[in-house]
C-alpha cells in the first residue's frame, strides 16, 4: 500500500527508491515530529541497510519539494511533519520536547487584522509558541 507522503512524492515526479519508500512510511506513520535522527532508528527498523546520509539526503529532497514542513526548534535540532492539507500551529513543550500541533481561529483573525493595520493582506505564517508545564513555572 502507498503511504500518503510516498503518494505526494510520485505524484511531483520524484523517483521512489525502496529506501525512499521506507522512509515515506516512516513520516507517513509518525504521531510525532520527528528529527533525522529518529527518522533513520524508524527506518533502519524496517531495513537495516539504509544509511544516515540517505535519510538526511531523502529528508532535504521532501522539505525541499514541499512535501515535508520542518520544524526549527533552535539547538541545531529541526523536526518534520507531512506538509498539512489545513493549517496549525504549533506549542513547544521546552521540557520534553513534545510538540503540539493546534488551531485557533481568535488568533487567526488577530494576525490578519494585525497584517491588515500594517497594510498588507497575510498570505502565510508560522506560529511556534515555546513553553514549559505550568507545574513548573508557578511560584516564579
Amino acid at each position: 500500500m502507498t503511504s500518503r507522503t510516498e503518494q505526494k512524492c510520485l505524484e511531483k515526479g520524484i523517483r521512489m527508491t525502496h529506501q525512499r519508500r521506507v522512509i515515506a512510511k516512516v513520516l507517513s506513520e509518525a504521531m510525532d515530529h520527528p528529527d533525522v535522527k529518529e527518522v533513520y532508528d524508524r527506518s533502519t527498523a524496517i531495513d537495516r541497510r539504509i544509511s544516515l546520509a540517505t535519510v538526511y539526503r531523502t529528508v532535504r529532497l521532501y522539505a525541499e519539494m514541499n512535501i515535508l514542513d520542518s520544524l526549527e526548534l533552535g539547538e541545531g535540532r529541526t523536526r518534520y511533519e507531512e506538509s498539512a492539507e489545513t493549517h496549525h500551529d504549533h506549542l513547544i513543550d521546552l521540557k520534553s520536547g513534545k510538540i503540539i500541533d493546534f488551531t485557533n481561529a481568535e488568533m487567526e483573525a488577530l494576525q490578519n487584522e494585525i497584517a491588515k493595520k500594517l497594510g498588507y493582506r497575510l498570505v502565510g505564517h508560522k506560529f511556534e509558541i515555546f513553553a514549559l508545564p505550568l507545574a513548573e513555572t508557578e511560584g516564579e
